[in-house]
């Protein structure tokens, strides 16, 4: 089964056939999907530089909704180098933990370390290993703001969408102004993302492909990055997972989390 994630990870998940006409229904679908969550998956997240060189970064991932709470545990190993060493940035393990009340929280696990480390929300705008994805862009909060509005029917490729346009409001953290999101009209699944961030900056393009359905769970075998304007990008591949792992909390329990440490 092959997944594609969120970033969202949340984002993989739907399971609906009805197209829905007014912004409170669009909303609805798009939380029962992130409310559906439970997935491994594991693949690699690739950035490609300016004059088409790559850099390839093993990533494995699981999420699961709890009442009230969206955990998604993700760690990113560095590639080697020509010498057979690993790249500077250390292997990384993050625990996620978005909640719909705004409270939520990003810690990060490194080797060798005995107590995770919560990350400033100063900091959730911050690259995840020189990727273009940021540390918020795991949380997909949006979908739980209280400004939604459905702008408009558009074309995007071979969809027809809906496109959500979502907004903080003063109590929801975010590094970003406004998200909207292209959502084809017969299945409710994300085609195309834009990410405005405040105070000046450059858009974040998100594109999902290869869309495939099983079991009633639709994904995305790929996600392209890019910041509007800028040379590059970073490509999430999803290589292998399950859509419906069974997860439990012991599994985002920090003892787990060392045992996943230790064993990649």
């Amino acid at each position: 089964m092959r997944l594609a994630s969120i970033v969202t990870a949340a984002m993989l998940i739907i399971a609906t056939s009805a197209h829905a006409t007014d912004t409170p229904a669009v909303v609805a679908i798009a939380r029962k999907r992130i409310e559906a969550t439970d997935f491994r998956a594991s693949g690699r997240l690739i950035r490609v530089d300016a004059t088409g060189n790559r850099i390839s970064n093993a990533i494995t991932m699981a999420a699961h909704w709890f009442p009230g709470v969206l955990r998604v545990l993700v760690q990113v190993v560095p590639s080697r180098n020509s010498t057979g060493s690993a790249d500077q940035n250390p292997r990384v393990t993050i625990l996620f933990e978005m909640r719909p009340s705004g409270q939520s929280t990003i810690r990060i696990f490194r080797p060798h370390e005995s107590q995770p480390a919560t990350l400033p929300f100063e900091k959730w705008s911050e690259s995840v290993i020189g990727s273009d994805f940021n540390y918020e862009d795991f949380l997909q909060p949006e979908y739980y703001w209280q400004r939604q509005t459905l702008l408009k029917s558009a074309r995007f490729g071979a969809h027809d969408c809906d496109v959500l346009r979502s907004a903080p409001s003063e109590s929801d953290r975010s590094h970003y102004a406004e998200v909207q999101t292209w959502l084809d009209h017969t299945i409710g699944y994300p085609i195309y993302v834009e990410k405005k961030p405040k105070y000046g900056g450059d858009v974040k393009e998100f594109t999902y492909f290869g869309l495939s359905q099983s079991g009633g769970v639709w994904s995305a075998r790929q996600v392209e990055v890019k910041i509007h304007g800028h040379p590059g990008s970073t490509v999430l591949i999803i290589e292998r997972g399950s859509a419906k792992a069974k997860l439990g909390i012991r599994d985002f329990s920090p003892e787990q989390i060392s045992r996943f440490e230790d064993h990649p």
